[in-house]
């Protein structure tokens, strides 16, 4: 199909507008082929006739459909065009308020010039893992990608982010590094990713200004490497500056600013550290105050320079650097103050006095003579001599601000030095991701050399980015597998040429700066000399001193003045002789020479894409141009050895208006960033491409029957396709995807509006005639009605007559006579009926009646009796227990008191113990010592045996010269003439004696040295163990005076014993565990006394050894000292030599004396020690007579209670009235056998029998009644004195009793007394249970009348609901019960709660034997245990759904089984009974429920897990209503990621499954309903929170059929709560916000009422929400309107009151806080059984 058949009627195409760039317009007539004129409409309503060309039609650009306007991706649009780019943007800008768009692999960020609520931890999780095309398209999702590639392809990575001032290049770069901080914990504690984003604010502070575009315009452009270990997280950055803007430190235009930290420091000026700066304010300073703006509108410079210094420490930058860097920074702000006067034409000077001249020198530490000569003076260097020649006024001012401008460069560089020294860590870099900010394409009024080199760099980059788009096409292309065309794309290699090859612009500049008189006119004539054949170099027309260069994006006219001057970039030698001289070590270090470095330094070894150019000369390779040429190039060589990620910035308008677009001004930097460029490479080949999936789904609607039956969708699409475009050429088929000519898409949307208009006028027409029809038929029936009616009243009017009405009349009294007869008759016949069966009725009621009366009566008899019985039992009862429990408190407090004196002793042995423990410690460091003496007196017996062996030699040696002096004598006498011979050997030989002497001598100081060290280290860890023994005295001593303490308090408490225990008559049994009590604390005193004597005579016995040992070491050791010799003077004769001799034997003779005094002293310090020794042993004998006075008071104790037991005569007495109740009860148990088998003979006279034994029974109990009063009048005497008691105890009991324990104890005492000491009360309560029997009897046999007895369920007598297990198989039972069991096993299912329930039936049992300590190990072993599976299997959602029902149950069993009322009101009787007795277990129950807190949320976590990667998927993906299909095109980014084979997909149903998975597990382990309910709401609230998340990042699921979708996924949610009976858990509730949201996208979006009910409506959605759902709302069809911005601001203003979160997304993370109701269990402990599965066997029912 050619193109020009797409301009038909009402399409529309885009013309050429000189204030909008392009406008809309209408075809409103058919354009064929040789037409000379396009008939257009525009919007504004006049026609146009547009001229075409016949020869060579060039028609306007097509619009493209309005169903594609507003995509996420640029090249989603079936025309790609300037016009229709520049549509989309505005569309999505204006409309939508989306600033990011994708552009195949370009991010297009608008600067929106407003805080958006797009950059939250929250999206930074949303696009976290997310593909980039899953997405709205977003910085985070950029930065996600590169990310992701990197960890994937082990690559490095980099982001280019370009754009001119304004656009918000540093903004994007800065949140494109947040994001890799927070995705990339360090994990280590220097916190590497907040220093790297802690580095923004610095070099924002020294690098950016305020310019007419921009608040916080970057001028500089910066490189930062983020390094990444093999982990991938954070290890350290790296920076790298390009082409600082130097001129802005001494010029701003106006209404600009130089560097923010000038401003910063001048608003701090007042603070005490900036005083000695002398700041002044902004405007006096000539350097801050040209602009004529020192302020920006919102910004506080104050709290601006505190968060630089604030980032300054955080980076590790001292407060002297920081000091020094602030020194020089108002230094260069004086420097712009010092006044320059002209002293003539030629001349200048600057006043000695000027004080910011002064301030200047004193800050930098300078000489001023010097700075004010070189500021007016320039030293010329001839070839004979050196000239001072003084500069005019304009040179110096140029020399001051030159000065200016090189210092801030150094200063500049160095803080961008120790910047990347504080983001470097140990560690090697495995991979980087480079952020590239750098400026885009500038083009001004007046262009200079910054302006030239800016554009220079673009280039490369726009050649490197063309490079990797034109890759891009080619790898999508053969991945295809689609024939590969060249497609032409601009290189702009000749332009780069024309700059930097030889003999190009930069060649030449650096060239013409060697020359001193060159000039930028000479400059410009070389150019248009060598360059002005290159059709790229123009000459304009209207200047001379100009040159034009057509770059990728437009023509520049560059002005060359400036140009020389700003590449060389000098500064006078003699000033920086005097900066190189200065006493500030920091500045003095800017200006020292540097020695070149090659750029194998820099650390980067990648392999560029094309050589880099070489300069010509290497004297030129320090001008500005060259080094911005060589570090452009390195950064050429690292962006090709890396994947690139581009961003390009966008300034919507000048005015800095939020949301305004300027088509002209973006349509201008689109051209400049390479956007166009991208579009148009991807415009030549096919640029719409679908996967089968999506053409399948949109335009199923065009295809045939025959066509939509076949099962192979692929082939389906191919042939719908071949037949609806005819020409092959339009289209081609690849693997997974069809590709598309421009304007295809278009057409195929054409036919698809095409078919469903047909569709709905057919649908339009059947409605509508049935509509007429049903209207007809309703017509023609009412009409029939009214003609039946009209026909009838004319027959009556027709038929009546008198006769007809008299006959009527007659006939109608006839009817009514006999009507009433027959009613008659039938009246009388039921009336009748009716009394007879009344009669029989009330006659049978009423002997029922009667009956039921004789036999009430006769149980009320029964009753009164029974009832007046059990009450005076009761109350009986009740007496006797109040005594009781009186009487075993007093007992309890007692016992206490015994306890606690056991306890006191226990402490005592303790302490002993350790008294032990610290001798057997002192023995171990005396042996120590032991070791180490011998080994000395090894070392001192080898050095006597060398100092002996030094004694002969020298003795031989001695013997040697003598018989030599003699043979010198004879050979003088006989040989004079040899004299001077014999004379110079004996000098040799003496020589070499006195050598050896010397030598002898050092090793004798050596080793002497070495006795003395061993002597002070021994000498040091005697007093050491002195200390020792002194510190372990006094502890002994304070021991002492506790011990004596606590026996004085023994004394008292035994003397209260004695006195009380007349008072224990009827406690025999206490008396037997006190003796047992006392006898073991006896032989614990003496076991302790015999270890004590033990351990002290070993002491003693070592003690004496180690003095002995000790002293001997110490003489054998001081006569090691005696080697040395004191004489060190030279030796040069024999009689010296002798002298010598003597005095090393004079020297050792002092030194034996001075070890004769330590070992003295050392004797001392042994008997001191000694002595201590003894202290202590007297002390101990002490100890000893204390515990004898101990024994003493025990056995006075032991007399006592045995005249007790003698006045215990009453005792057998019980015991023979105990024989009689049970020999009585013998008898009744008879008596019942008999009337048993009675029973079965006759039945009725069982009840008379019953009777008379009942009688007999009742004149029993009140004999057993008198017994019981014989019993408490002893017990009444024992009254008296326990009153007594009370008085005495009633403060002790207030103090240390609270009432809810008084009740506790009341009710553990009175069973346990019951239990152990009233024999007769248990054989009353048997015949109770008896009695109750035969009543159950006596009512069985009313009920049933069967002649056998049936014996009812009653509850297991015999056990009592405890399991008893040795304390050694404590690790047993925890193994098989938690570590070892598995959730699934049979036995577990069958009976939930099982190990639960086993654990607490050990704990009964712990506390039922008073155990503390056992039923703490259980308790801690039970906990301990489960943590450990807990943590083992932390990812088994099974086994944490298994114990966390078991820990809640479990935790439930504490509670209902504490004894608390609270937890009783449910509990039978039987329950209620087998409550804790003896311990309170409250804080292990806290402790169990932190547990299972900690276990619901891993719990939860979990199943979130497991459910969160089908949420989106099922939630919004998935198409559950079918027919209705929200499928639209996409872009590359979508493309690149999608895969659509055959894969299995998410569904709602997959959702549905999982959570049925989940509830039945839940159900399955018997986890409470409650729990259940709370789970399943927080997994539906992490449903709603995901997808609501998702669509607020999502564009394409805003539409009204995606919200049907979701209401219609929320709906089979809905009816699973309902299946599941979980209504009530408010789980639906969770869902309202995007129920609401669903409901926003399918609501009419246009009048004020709908405004209105949206406000009304969305109660749960937040106004910012809201905002973004109507803004991203997208029709899918053209039937379909977009929401207006009318509207939204109509629905803002109504949003604006109310109150709530400002925050876009939902916290998906939260979790509602759990509770654990208390639920109390039916389940019978009796009852329970341990199955022989669970290997539990040394398990014993109690």
């Amino acid at each position: 199909m050619a193109l020009w058949e797409l301009y038909t009627e009402y399409n529309r195409v885009w013309i050429a507008d000189a204030e909008h760039v392009w406008k809309s317009a209408e075809i409103i007539r058919n354009f064929h082929s040789g037409d000379t004129v396009l008939e257009l409409l525009l919007e504004d309503g006049t026609k146009q006739h547009y001229p075409v060309d016949p020869s060579k039609p060039q028609l306007p650009p097509l619009r493209n459909p309005d169903i594609l306007v507003g995509e996420n991706d640029l090249t989603a649009l079936s025309y790609l065009h300037e016009p229709a780019v520049l549509h989309n943007l505005k569309v999505r800008f204006v409309e939508s308020k989306i600033i990011y768009t994708y552009c195949g692999i370009i991010l297009v960020a608008v600067n929106p010039y407003k805080q958006l609520h797009i950059y939250g931890d929250a999206i930074i999780h949303a696009y976290s893992g997310q593909n980039m095309g899953d997405m709205d398209p977003h910085i985070f999702a950029v930065a996600e990608e590169a990310y992701k590639q990197m960890a994937r392809n082990h690559k490095n990575q980099s982001i280019i982010v370009s754009g001119e001032s304004g656009a918000g290049k540093t903004v994007s770069a800065r949140y494109a590094m947040r994001y890799f901080a927070v995705v990339s914990k360090s994990g280590s504690k220097t916190r590497v990713e907040d220093k790297v984003l802690a580095s923004n604010p610095i070099t924002e502070a020294i690098g950016n200004a305020k310019t007419t575009r921009n608040d916080n315009s970057s001028r500089f452009g910066k490189y930062t490497e983020i390094s990444f270990d093999k982990r991938y997280r954070i290890t350290g950055a790296n920076m790298r500056t390009y082409l600082l803007e130097k001129s802005r430190v001494i010029f701003q235009a106006d209404n600009e600013r130089n560097y923010h930290i000038f401003y910063q420091m001048c608003s701090c000026a007042h603070l005490p550290e900036f005083k000695s700066l002398r700041l002044l304010s902004a405007d006096k300073f000539q350097y801050t105050c040209m602009g004529g703006e020192i302020a920006i509108e919102g910004v506080d410079d104050k709290k601006d320079m505190e968060e630089t210094r604030r980032t300054f420490s955080l980076l590790g930058l001292t407060e002297v650097f920081q000091s020094d860097v602030f020194k020089v920074l108002a230094a260069i702000l004086h420097l712009g103050n010092v006044e320059i006067r002209s002293s003539g034409s030629d001349k200048s000077s600057v006043p000695p006095s000027d004080p910011h001249l002064l301030v200047f020198c004193e800050l930098l530490s300078v000489s001023v003579d010097g700075l004010v000569r070189w500021l007016c003076h320039r030293r010329i260097v001839l070839v004979a001599e050196t000239v001072v020649k003084p500069v005019p006024k304009e040179r110096a001012v140029n020399a001051r601000d030159a000065l200016a401008k090189q210092i801030y460069a150094h200063l500049f560089d160095c803080i961008i030095n120790r910047i990347n020294r504080a983001l470097q860590v140990a560690g090697k870099q495995h991979a980087f991701i480079g952020v590239l900010d750098i400026y885009g394409f500038e083009t001004f009024d007046i262009n200079s050399f910054e302006q030239f080199c800016i554009n220079y760099a673009n280039e490369k980059l726009q050649q490197q980015f063309n490079l990797h788009v034109f890759k891009l096409e080619q790898e999508e292309y053969m991945k295809e597998d689609i024939p590969w065309t060249l497609i032409d794309f601009y290189d702009n290699q000749p332009v780069i040429d024309l700059i930097e090859a030889k003999m190009g612009i930069l060649d030449l500049l650096d060239e013409e700066c060697l020359f001193p008189q060159g000039t930028d006119q000479s400059w410009l004539q070389k150019l248009f000399t060598y360059l002005e054949p290159s059709p790229l170099f123009e000459k304009p027309k209207l200047s001379s001193e100009a040159f034009v260069i057509q770059h990728f994006a437009d023509k520049v006219e560059y002005q060359c003045r400036g140009f020389l001057e700003k590449n060389r970039d000098t500064l006078y030698e003699e000033l920086v002789d005097i900066m190189r001289d200065s006493k500030f070590p920091f500045l003095a270090n800017f200006f020292q020479e540097e020695e070149k470095s090659t750029a194998n330094s820099k650390g980067i070894k990648v392999r560029p894409a094309r050589p880099g150019v070489k300069p010509a000369n290497k004297q030129l390779r320090t001008s500005v141009g060259d080094k911005f040429r060589s570090s452009l190039s390195l950064l050429m060589e690292t962006l090709n050895a890396t994947t690139p990620h581009y961003v390009r910035c966008i300034k919507p308008n000048d005015e800095k208006l939020p949301f305004e677009y300027d088509s002209r001004r973006v349509v201008q930097q689109l051209r400049a960033c390479g956007v166009l460029e991208t579009i148009r490479i991807s415009a030549q080949s096919y640029p719409s491409r679908w996967t089968y999936i999506e053409f399948y789904s949109r335009y199923s609607i065009l295809m045939s029957h025959q066509e939509a039956d076949l099962n192979d969708r692929k082939q389906t699409c191919k042939n719908v396709l071949q037949r609806l475009i005819q020409d092959p050429n339009q289209y081609k088929f690849g693997r997974t995807k069809i590709f598309f000519r421009a304007g295809q898409v278009a057409y195929l949307e054409k036919l698809r509006l095409d078919r469903l208009r047909g569709a709905c006028v057919t649908i339009q027409k059947h409605v509508r005639g049935w509509s007429q029809r049903r209207k007809y038929l309703r017509i023609r029936e009412a009409a029939i009605i009214l003609q039946e009616y009209i026909r009838g009243k004319r027959t009556v009017r027709k038929t009546v007559s008198a006769a007809t009405l008299k006959q009527a009349w007659a006939s109608v009294v006839i009817q009514r006579h006999w009507r009433g007869y027959r009613m008659r008759q039938i009246y009388q016949v039921v009336h009748l009926a009716t009394i007879t069966i009344q009669a029989f009725t009330r006659g049978w009621v009423a002997r029922k009646q009667h009956k039921k009366m004789v036999e009430e009566q006769k149980a009320l008899v029964l009753q009164k009796y029974a009832r007046a019985w059990l009450a005076r039992r009761r109350f009986q009862t009740m007496r006797r227990l109040v005594l009781n429990v009186q009487l075993s408190y007093r007992v309890q407090q007692l016992r206490k008191k015994i306890e606690e004196q056991n306890k006191e002793n226990r402490g005592l042995m303790e302490r002993l113990t350790s008294v032990a423990n610290s001798h057997s410690q002192t023995t171990d460091r005396l042996q120590g010592l032991e070791a180490q003496l011998e080994k000395l007196t090894n070392q001192k017996a080898f050095l006597e045996a060398r100092e002996k062996k030094a004694k002969e030699d020298a003795t031989l040696t001695i013997a040697q010269l003598q018989k030599e002096k003699d043979a010198v004598n004879l050979e003088k006498q006989n040989l004079e003439r040899k004299f001077e011979a014999s004379t110079k050997e004996s000098k040799e030989s003496f020589d070499q004696i006195k050598r050896n002497l010397l030598e002898e001598k050092e090793n004798e100081a050596r080793l002497r040295k070495i006795a003395e060290n061993n002597i002070e280290i021994l000498k040091q860890d005697h007093e050491k163990e002195v200390e020792t023994l002194k510190e372990e005295i006094k502890r002994l001593k304070e021991e002492r005076v506790s011990l004596q303490r606590k026996m004085e308090e023994g004394g008292q408490v035994n003397s209260d014993l004695q006195d009380q225990v007349v008072q224990l008559t009827k406690h025999v049994k206490v008396i037997p565990e006190l003796r047992r009590d006392l006898n073991n604390l006896q032989n614990q005193r003496n076991n302790m006394d015999r270890k004590m004597k033990q351990q002290s005579e070993q002491a003693r016995v070592k003690m004496k050894d180690i003095t002995r040992q000790l002293l001997g070491g110490v003489v054998e050791e001081e006569v090691l000292l005696g080697l040395t010799p004191d004489n060190s003077e030279e030796i040069y004769e024999v009689e010296d030599l002798l002298e010598a001799f003597d005095g090393l034997q004079k020297a050792t003779r002092i030194l034996e004396k001075h070890q004769r005094e330590q070992k003295e002293s050392h004797e001392t310090q042994v008997e001191g020690l000694k002595l201590k020794v003894d202290h202590l042993q007297n002390e101990n004998s002490k100890l000893q007579n204390l515990f004898q006075e101990k024994s003493n008071i025990n056995e006075n104790i032991r007399q006592e209670v045995s005249r007790l037991s003698s006045e215990n005569s009453v005792i057998p007495e019980l015991k023979l009235q105990v024989s009689e109740l049970q020999r009585q009860k013998q008898e009744l148990e008879t008596h019942v056998e008999e009337q048993s088998r009675e029973l079965t003979e006759k039945t009725e006279e069982i009840t008379h029998v019953l009777q008379r034994k009942i009688k007999e029974e009742s004149s029993q109990r009140r004999h057993f009644e008198e017994k019981v009063e014989e019993l408490e009048e002893l017990k009444r005497e024992l009254l008296g004195q326990i009153e007594e008691l009370e008085e005495e105890n009633d403060h002790l009991k207030r103090q240390q009793l609270m009432e809810s324990e008084a009740k506790n104890k009341l009710r553990q005492e009175t069973s346990r007394l019951t239990a152990e000491n009233m024999d007769f009360e248990e054989l009353l309560d048997q015949k109770d249970r008896l009695i109750k029997k035969l009543h159950n009897q006596i009512k069985s046999l009313e009920t049933s009348q069967k002649a056998k007895q049936t014996p009812a369920p009653a509850i297991p007598k015999d056990y009592l609901g405890m399991l008893e297990y040795k304390r050694e198989d404590e690790p047993r039972l925890i193994q098989n019960i938690i570590l070892d069991l598995k959730p699934r096993g049979v036995v577990v299912n069958m009976i939930p709660g099982l190990p639960a329930y086993i654990l607490f039936m050990c704990v009964r049992h712990a506390d039922f034997l008073n155990d503390e300590t056992k039923l703490k190990s259980i308790m801690n072993a039970i906990i301990g245990a489960v943590k450990k599976v807990i943590m083992t299997h932390q990812k088994d959602f099974e086994l944490l759904s298994f114990w966390l029902s078991n820990t809640f149950q479990l935790l439930n069993c504490l509670k209902q089984y504490s004894g608390e009322e609270e937890f009783m009101k449910q509990s039978t009787p039987r329950q209620k009974k087998n409550c804790l007795q003896n311990f309170d277990l409250s804080e292990h129950r806290q402790i169990l429920s932190d547990l299972a807190i900690h276990i619901y949320h891993q719990f939860i976590t979990i199943m979130e897990k497991s459910l969160t990667p089908a949420i989106v998927p099922g939630m919004l993906e998935h198409e559950s209503l079918q027919g209705i299909s929200s499928m639209k095109p996409t872009g590359f980014r979508k493309r690149s990621n999608s895969t659509y084979e055959d894969l299995e997909t998410c569904t709602i149903s997959s959702i549905v499954q999982q959570l049925s998975v989940f509830h039945s597990t839940m159900s399955q382990h018997g986890m409470e309903q409650g729990l259940i309910k709370q789970a399943v709401k927080q997994l539906f609230f992490i449903v709603g929170a995901t997808t609501l998340n998702s669509i607020m990042l999502r564009k394409d699921m805003c539409s009204c059929r995606k919200g049907m979708q979701i209401r219609c996924n929320i709906s089979y949610l809905e009816e699973w709560l309902k299946e599941k009976e979980l209504q009530s858990s408010n789980a639906i509730d969770t869902l309202r916000p995007l129920s609401q949201a669903a409901w926003l996208l399918q609501v009419n979006k246009s009048t004020d009422d709908d405004a209105k009910e949206i406000t009304e409506k969305c109660t749960e959605l937040n106004p910012v929400q809201i905002v973004k759902i109507l803004n991203s709302y997208t029709p899918i069809d053209d039937f379909e309107k977009r929401v207006t911005s009318s509207f939204v601001r109509k629905v803002q203003s109504l949003l604006q009151d109310r109150d709530g979160s400002t925050q876009l997304m939902l916290d998906s993370d939260y979790r509602f806080q759990v509770t654990f109701p208390f639920c109390p269990s039916s389940q019978a402990l009796e009852l329970l059984q341990v199955p022989s599965s669970l290997h539990l066997g040394f398990l014993t029912r109690i």
